[in-house]
């Protein structure tokens, strides 16, 4: 156990560090920061296109995140032989695939949480269709500046990663903004329980595609890891109308096979119901995380018996 808290944590630091993560949380936050003054004069539909635009980029962003983080950490580490070195020591081939899957799901929960405490901030700069919080606003994307520099400072005087702090200091930054907006200022024309519910369920989406994400690094190299996690997302968008129940599928009854291998990441999208003012049940929330939770745990089955067989010098050079 404790090998693999150690995998973890240093999977969950090589993420962090990579410099595309920082890239795309920056721009994902930046993105959000601006739908506000994006969706200004659009009458009455500002708050909703604010949700959907944060909602749908926090998403995106974080399952993307994730997929590139598990084919920069696992299959770079494939690839170049430095898996030797773990498996060399009394390491069990399962600790390290589980290692990799809790690292990697934990820097893209980070990234998850952090767009959705952004998420609830750009609802609280979008005062109406009229107008918006400049205050906010421009905090905002001053928060993102300083977490930068933040970064710059600790990488000249420490030579740490720019990248990793720049990340923590954002982290900290969004979250405080978050409270001291739900504590000082006027609640939006939004109910606040039902936006966190539907920001709580992106998170076992991203953690179902951290596995898939290792899954796949460990048997493949980064470009048909990144084919392989793209289709299985876009299928699972349209998992309900192409393969439910086997009835009218173009499948037939293949169609209930696959409905059920192929995660719905409609389950985790309640934007919709947010739309239309409609209460999310707090049973549905727990039902959506049971599931994530069984998928994950087949899932992680699934990766690390694709690891007993993997050949870790396979792709060595010499």
């Amino acid at each position: 156990m404790s090998h693999l808290c150690r995998i973890a944590a240093n999977s969950f630091r090589e993420s962090i560090r990579e410099p595309v993560y920082f890239l795309m949380l920056f721009g994902a936050l930046l993105l959000i920061a601006h739908y506000p003054w994006m969706t200004l004069f659009v009458f009455f539909e500002q708050l909703k296109l604010v949700v959907d635009g944060a909602m749908a980029t926090t998403m995106l962003f974080s399952l993307s995140a994730c997929v590139l983080c598990a084919c920069g950490t696992v299959s770079r580490e494939m690839r170049n032989g430095t898996v030797l070195l773990l498996l060399s020591k009394p390491i069990p081939r399962w600790s390290f695939v589980l290692g990799k899957i809790g690292g990697i799901a934990a820097a893209s929960v980070l990234f998850c949480v952090v767009c959705g405490c952004a998420s609830v901030v750009a609802v609280y700069v979008a005062v109406d269709q009229f107008r918006m919080n400049m205050t906010l606003y421009g905090v905002l994307l001053g928060m993102l500046g300083a977490g930068c520099a933040f970064g710059m400072v600790m990488n000249y005087l420490r030579g740490a990663s720019f990248s990793e702090y720049a990340a923590y200091a954002t982290a900290l930054l969004t979250a405080g903004m978050m409270f001291c907006c739900l504590k000082f200022q006027p609640h939006p024309a939004l109910s606040l329980t039902d936006l966190g519910k539907a920001l709580f369920l992106l998170i076992p989406a991203v953690l179902i595609m951290a596995v898939l994400a290792v899954g796949c690094a460990v048997r493949m190299d980064v470009v048909p890891s990144l084919c392989v996690c793209t289709v299985l997302f876009f299928a699972g968008l349209v998992s309900s109308h192409l393969f439910r129940g086997g009835e009218g599928a173009i499948w037939g009854p293949l169609s209930t096979v696959l409905y059920a291998l192929i995660p719905n990441w409609q389950y985790f999208w309640m934007a919709d119901a947010l739309a239309v003012n409609r209460s999310i049940p707090g049973g549905y929330v727990w039902w959506c995380w049971g599931y994530a939770l069984v998928y994950c745990g087949v899932g992680s089955a699934w990766a690390a018996v694709l690891f007993l067989n993997r050949e870790a010098a396979g792709e060595t050079r010499t």
